[in-house]
């Protein structure tokens, strides 16, 4: 199976928040508690050009997304968890920050690979998906849902070669597994490692939301990602006095 994304053109617009500084995983969680539904999407030139960071989250159906936005958000039913995996079928964004200033999106990407759905449908979906995660230009970290009981699936690994471009050139990678409260300490310690491997060079963290394991350290990175340091100034070359010829 292969995804061609196409060429589609989404410029931001606007200026995005200056960047702040360091913050404790308290103050992470409490910028994530924040978010607001923003706007839904069926088609990518439904979304609006916007110039803040945005984070997307993708997964494979009855990965844990949804649980884990909420978890992360403190909030029960901001992301939409369909009765029927994989029949929710929008990009839906969320506006995060304090004051009533948005300093970055959280986006919520269909879940994909159900069963359930039609194929036709499945083929569109994973086409809108590929062209968002490539064309979609103030895209500064994706956040992909793996059940590490399964591992990285084939649509999994095609997502994977879909942004891998994308990370080589600076795009933040997270691999967050879901569900860890149901392996064991050894079994967590094994399938963490075989993923940093898969990852590609990518950051990877455990995740519970009924043992409230992992939040904390996703909480903070978010944030870190999402408020990236300025660039150092650089300083002029000192300028050298002219040489005094003497007679």
């Amino acid at each position: 199976m292969t995804i061609h994304p196409s060429s589609a053109d989404t410029k931001p617009a606007g200026s995005a928040a200056p960047p702040a500084a360091g913050i404790s995983s308290v103050e992470a969680l409490g910028w994530l508690h924040t978010a607001k539904f923003l706007t839904t999407a069926p088609q990518l030139h439904f979304l609006p050009p916007l110039s803040v960071p945005e984070i997307a989250f993708v997964g494979r159906s009855n990965a844990g997304k949804s649980t884990c936005i909420n978890t992360l958000t403190q909030q029960k039913q901001l992301a939409f968890a369909s009765k029927k995996p994989g029949r929710t079928q929008h990009i839906n964004l969320f506006s995060l920050g304090k004051q009533g200033v948005t300093d970055a999106v959280l986006a919520d990407l269909p879940g994909y690979g159900y069963a359930a759905v039609p194929k036709q449908d499945k083929i569109r979906w994973q086409q809108v998906m590929a062209n968002y995660l490539v064309t979609r230009e103030n895209l500064k970290a994706i956040v992909l849902m793996c059940d590490p009981r399964h591992g990285l699936t084939e649509l999994d690994e095609i997502l994977l070669d879909v942004v891998r471009p994308r990370v080589e050139e600076g795009l933040k990678f997270l691999v967050v597994l879901t569900k860890a409260d149901k392996l064991t300490r050894s079994e967590q310690t094994k399938a963490l490692s075989i993923m940093k491997l898969q990852a590609g060079g990518g950051e990877v963290r455990l995740f519970s939301a009924t043992k409230r394991q992992g939040i904390e350290d996703v909480a903070t990175l978010l944030w870190q990602w999402a408020h990236p340091p300025a660039p150092k100034d650089v300083a002029p070359a000192p300028v050298q006095p002219p040489e005094v010829l003497s007679d």
